[in-house]
């Protein structure tokens, strides 16, 4: 078995008490040996290229700048909130090399969004780039803490980055410990007010590993042996604030790779990339890939170099797997998966040949994260529960949520419907508070997305349930078609009526011009189409 091979005594993935015995146990750890990379290129951007040596020294730079000048100490919050840019790596391992608690929030927030969270953390600096600044301004210089700005000018408050690079003096001398906090990562808060999860370094430095023993168990699945050929060249198109994100540069620099970044995202630009730069790796929300997939396709691009394409941040379409394998065989390799901000990432994954074979799964378990069914259904299906290296700790300043979110012994409630089969491998049917509950069954709108998006005119699609008078709710759907598509909406629901039970197909179906409404992770957000469709 893959398993045992790499998680036997002694073997590099062994897990023992619930942790992996011979990982790191800080991201200070992490981050200091990633410096033996030297002049491998780490960063790509916009024609920019960092090396390891010099985003190592100029991450320690920092970190002393923030010790000294800004007389910092361990469980202080950092906050980072920058685009998708080398300084943004620079920022965050600067504040694990200092001990501090990194803070990385929502770029594409608004001003009284970051005043929220800001107020909530309570950070001892802000470091944000240009774009930023104006929209943390206010509440920096009332609250009287200091920033740094990066790619931008200096101003009331706010000092600009000067790099300091001195390869002799390295981090400053501190002492960081596996249960401290190392980050907080807000929840995306398609439901109420985000939440800060809190994860300690133990936790993250979990959440490091995880990825490279699914890396590890698919090279083994292939015939090969693990961690050997070249180092990858990723395209991680998750902004970087987001935790799907973490699992993909956690990757990377754990293998000396490089990452390629875009500033926005642009799929004839990436294709572009990834013929310059020679991209190995894909990394991003299903909505892009499925949109580089198509004009790889339109254009007969043939992503030559391309072998790993990989989803995260919201479900999967089972279409995504079909078109790599019907555009280019078994070459590209495709991978999903599932993680939570509250698990600091992927712990679950689905690659390769086991992802062809079974679509609708997210795959199996990491060795150091346990997975439960809680109170299944007669059809296998209840609540996905978690437990494991990973997890975060609970939720910044909210006991009342952090008591909601874990059960007794540990165990984390997603808040996700999954089933599990005797395999060990889950696949997760909707989240509970989208299940529709029609009449008196259950209708998972997962089930129903993924049956439209296998019509060929349907390009983008969400189903949801609205109040009902008589049946409690009822099934609705709104979809985006092809350009030239007939708009026959009874050709859709005769396609679902002809895949699923009569009580799943949506008794309305709306034909949206413009794209669905989506959080910078690429989730949809229901609560705008319930309103656009009348169902708020």
């Amino acid at each position: 078995m893959v398993v045992e091979r790499l998680t036997a005594e002694g073997a590099p993935f062994e897990v023992v008490d619930g942790v992996y015995a011979n990982g790191p146990r800080t991201l200070r750890e992490f981050v200091e040996a990633v410096w033996a990379y030297g002049d491998r290129v780490f960063l790509v951007a916009e024609g920019e290229r960092v090396t390891y040596r010099e985003f190592f020294d100029a991450a320690c730079g920092l970190a002393r700048r923030l010790v000294g000048e800004y007389g910092l100490r361990p469980g202080d919050r950092a906050v980072i909130a920058m685009r998708n840019v080398p300084e943004w790596q620079v920022a965050f391992w600067a504040a694990q090399l200092a001990g501090l608690v990194a803070v990385p929030l929502n770029a594409w927030w608004t001003e009284e969004e970051f005043a929220y969270a800001l107020g909530d953390c309570a950070p001892g600096v802000l470091l944000v780039d240009g774009e930023r600044v104006g929209r943390v301004r206010a509440w920096a210089v009332g609250h009287g803490v200091p920033g740094i700005v990066f790619r931008g000018e200096a101003e009331e408050g706010f000092e600009g980055y000067v790099v300091d690079d001195d390869p002799h003096l390295g981090p400053p001398m501190m002492d960081v410990l596996p249960e401290q906090d190392a980050t907080i990562i807000y929840t995306s808060g398609t439901t109420g007010r985000p939440k800060g999860a809190v994860a300690t370094h133990l936790a993250q430095v979990g959440a490091a590993m995880n990825p490279r023993y699914f890396a590890a168990a698919a090279a083994l699945a292939r015939g090969e042996v693990p961690g050997v050929g070249p180092a990858p060249v990723s395209l991680t198109t998750f902004p970087f604030f987001h935790v799907a994100a973490f699992t993909s540069f956690y990757a990377v620099m754990a293998a000396g790779g490089t990452l390629v970044m875009m500033r926005k995202w642009d799929a004839a630009g990436a294709l572009e990339l990834i013929r310059k730069e020679g991209v190995t790796h894909y990394a991003g929300v299903p909505t892009t890939a499925l949109q580089l997939l198509a004009l790889a396709r339109e254009t007969g691009d043939p992503l030559e170099t391309l072998t790993l394409l990989s989803t995260g941040g919201a479900a999967a379409p089972p279409g995504i797997v079909a078109g790599v394998t019907e555009g280019y065989g078994e070459r590209i390799e495709p991978r999903n998966g599932y993680g939570l901000t509250e698990t600091c990432g992927g712990v679950l994954s689905n690659v390769g040949a086991e992802y062809r074979a079974h679509p609708g799964s997210v795959g199996r378990p990491s060795p150091a994260t346990e997975v439960r069914i809680d109170r299944p259904d007669a059809d296998g299906v209840g609540e996905l529960w978690l437990r494991g290296q990973s997890l975060i700790r609970g939720y910044w300043g909210n006991e009342e949520a952090t008591r909601a979110a874990f059960a007794e012994g540990g165990w984390f409630r997603t808040g996700d419907l999954a089933r599990q089969d005797g395999d060990g491998r889950v696949s997760v049917v909707d989240r509970i508070t989208d299940m529709v509950i029609r009449g008196g069954e259950n209708v998972y709108c997962v089930e129903v997305e993924a049956v439209l998006h296998d019509h060929p005119d349907v390009v983008d699609a969400a189903v949801l349930g609205v109040p009902h008078p008589l049946l409690g709710e009822e099934v609705v759907a709104v979809v985006r078609l092809r350009t030239g598509a007939d708009h026959d909406v009874e050709r859709l629901r005769a396609h679902v009526g002809a895949r699923l039970a009569a009580f799943k197909v949506p008794a309305r179906v709306y034909v949206r011009e413009r794209e669905l409404p989506r959080n910078p992770t690429g989730k949809i957000l229901k609560r705008e189409l319930r309103r656009d469709v009348g169902g708020e």
